[in-house]
């Protein structure tokens, strides 16, 4: 077994591997970029080298410079987790020349399943479903058109050294199909360097199903069984699950059966993971092989009990599986949901920035699991991707792990930036969601117009007022023992409130009782019991016996709560005050109208206009890069350019002005 590795990656899944590594007895050396000097996988791992600048090519892609840090820590082997070199042939062979171990399958594999073209055929020759399509090189729009008609409309028009949602188009038609290939080929040529494009049958309805495989030296190959992935937006996975609601055990057993196949055409040796689409009516079709760790891997680890991780370093270091086909359990439901740093009410811009409040939900053995690669007080990069954590549940059964996911994120408090939490928590609480009719379609048809606040809706909005006044009782009874008030002013604390938020407003009587208080509305009675303290984001306790974890914070005079997704803002008024509010005059918000406001923190990195200048409805204003995407803002109007507020090459703040217009 390997003394000390390296991981050539940054962030959560740094973390995950150090974790491992560390139980193991091994020792691990981290590399880091300028921009993660002060990361969560540079304070954990036992040495830790600084690799370069914070652009991924000048450190975490620098070959030369991880092989450079192997050797001058005496590093033995190499895990590079996902992204950044994980699929590189070249680097897996530079490592192996070097007399490195790279702690994931051969650079032959890797070369095998890395083009889409040929791995498709190589899939084809082992017997492995594949869709209908077209695989050789098509040489213009006028044979792609000629091809897509052949195969049969809709049709999915592919890059062949595509990757996360780039060099995608489906077509429906020949204007559609001439279109497609012309900008597919040139979203390849400008992020892969490869113009190849190939066409294959778009299936309706799809299922994104995929199957764990693990490989050793020794010829053993077995499947961990499959993890469901279908809910993505814009080509990017959103929740996991494993196994899948959709498939049967005769389905299941064939995909993993295909797979296999397909891991011994190319000698796989480690872990890999065979993506299959999966039509309505059960028939599978090879899509890809992802010869890595995926990100999702621990739904996989929840319901068999194995460390992935583990076994890509000890098949690394030579073992043998010691476990055959049959042995493998597949133990309750697991459930995985990517906390990232964008905003989902802002078009899921990304939100970069201090965490200044970062409170995971509570680990639980087997049941609740948290990965993450960052810290309260850490940054967020604007260079890298914006992954925050990872929460994963474990339970008998779906219901109950999602009822679990649903608690977990009811209780992840991130301040600073945005997070996608609301989403998840609205994407966990749709009918077809709990029914498991899930498809790669399942956000954009549940969400047609885009994810807005009223998306977010709680169940019982007077659960929440009630949360309120028990808040608000807390916090009069504490004013009222303050000592040195006025005898006969003193601050009487009374029991009849009216709450107003959520559009609503809410007669209430709250009683205090040990351990919390008894609200009632409407005739229904909250019994509100909790520890809450002053300070505290968290709030947890029970309502009518049933646990609950509300956030509450208190801007100004008013109590803001969040639950299950819902941000809402109350305030608790005596009945007198309620009457006085209504003459209050109200306060109109300032005009912005004239101001282009970023969008999101950032880097200005172009500002197409001058001052003085006349521009159009839909015209380049600015582009604004953040996590590797690059924000092209529009004119909304014809306007003039009034005034420059901010120059090139600067950082900037959400809603900060960036020009001003006439």
């Amino acid at each position: 077994m390997f003394k000390k590795i390296l991981i050539a990656n940054r962030g959560e899944i740094a973390c995950r591997i150090i974790r491992t590594a560390r139980a193991m007895g091994i020792a691990t050396v981290a590399v880091y970029s300028e921009a993660d000097r002060d990361a969560r996988h540079v304070l954990l791992a036992d040495e830790a080298l600084c690799i370069g600048p914070a652009a991924s090519r000048e450190s975490y892609l620098a070959i030369d410079k991880i092989i450079a840090a192997c050797k001058a820590t005496n590093a033995e082997a190499v895990h590079p987790g996902y992204g950044f070199l994980s699929e590189n042939e070249a680097f897996a062979r530079e490592l192996e020349a070097a007399g490195i171990v790279f702690i994931g399958p051969k650079h032959r594999s890797i070369a095998a399943m890395g083009d889409k073209i040929a791995s498709k055929k190589l899939a084809a020759k082992a017997n492995v479903n594949t869709i209908p399509g077209y695989t050789d090189v098509i040489p213009d729009a006028t044979a792609a058109v000629r091809i897509a008609k052949e195969v049969g409309y809709p049709v999915m028009i592919k890059a062949s050294a595509g990757g996360g949602g780039k060099g995608l188009r489906v077509a429906r038609n020949d204007r559609e199909a001439r279109e497609g290939f012309t900008a597919c080929q040139a979203e390849a040529k400008a992020s892969f360097g490869d113009d190849r494009v190939f066409i294959e049958k778009f299936i309706e309805e799809p299922h994104h199903i995929e199957i764990q495989v693990l490989g050793d030296a020794h010829g053993n190959l077995v499947y961990l069984w499959e993890r469901e992935c279908s809910i993505q937006r814009r080509h990017q996975k959103v929740i996991e699950e494993a196994p899948s609601p959709f498939l049967d055990d005769v389905t299941r057993r064939a995909m993993g059966e295909q797979a296999v196949a397909l891991a011994r055409a190319v000698n796989y040796e480690s872990a890999g993971t065979v993506e299959f689409v999966v039509g309505n009516d059960k028939r599978f079709y090879f899509l890809e092989m992802n010869t890595r760790l995926q990100v999702e891997h621990p739904v996989t680890e929840m319901i068999t009990g194995l460390d992935i991780v583990e076994w890509m370093i000890r098949i690394a270091a030579g073992e043998k599986l010691p476990f055959t086909q049959g042995e493998i359990k597949r133990d309750g439901w697991a459930i995985e949901c990517r906390i990232n740093a964008e905003d989902p009410l802002r078009g899921f811009l990304p939100s970069v920035g201090r965490l200044v409040r970062y409170r995971p939900p509570e680990e639980a053995e087997g049941s609740v699991r948290v990965d993450t690669g960052v810290y309260e007080g850490g940054e967020i990069p604007i260079h890298y991707d914006s992954m925050i954590a990872k929460v994963i549940t474990h339970a008998p059964n779906r219901m109950e792990a999602i009822g679990r996911m649903t608690a977990a994120l009811n209780a992840f408090v991130i301040r600073g930036v945005a997070s996608n939490i609301v989403f998840q928590s609205a994407l966990l609480r749709r009918p077809r969601f709990a029914e498991g009719r899930l498809t790669t379609g399942f956000i954009a048809e549940e969400f047609p117009n885009g994810f807005h606040v009223e998306d977010v809706t709680p169940d019982d909005p007077a659960f929440l007022a009630a949360v309120a006044a028990a808040v608000h009782r807390v916090y009069r009874d504490r004013a009222a023992g303050i000592e040195g008030q006025v005898p006969g002013h003193e601050i009487e604390v009374g029991e009849d409130y009216v709450v107003l938020g959520s559009g609503a407003e809410y007669v209430v009587h709250a009683r205090p009782v040990p351990g919390g208080c008894d609200v009632v509305i409407g005739g229904k009675t909250y019994a509100i019991r909790h520890a809450w303290r002053f300070g505290e984001i968290l709030m947890r306790g029970t309502s009518n016996g049933v646990p609950f974890a509300v956030q509450v914070e208190r801007p100004r005079l008013n109590y803001r709560l969040t639950h299950m997704g819902a941000e809402l803002e109350f305030s608790v008024l005596s009945k007198r005050a309620a009457e006085l509010l209504k003459f209050m005059p109200h306060k109109a918000p300032p005009d912005n109208s004239r101001f282009l406001l970023s969008p999101m923190p950032g880097l200005l990195a172009e500002v197409a206009v001058k001052a003085g200048q006349e521009v159009k409805a839909g015209e380049r204003l600015v582009v604004i890069e953040a996590m590797k995407m690059q924000n092209v803002i529009l004119a909304e109007r014809d306007a003039v350019v009034a005034e420059l507020l901010a120059r090139e090459g600067e950082s900037l703040a959400v809603d900060q002005p960036v020009l001003s217009f006439k």
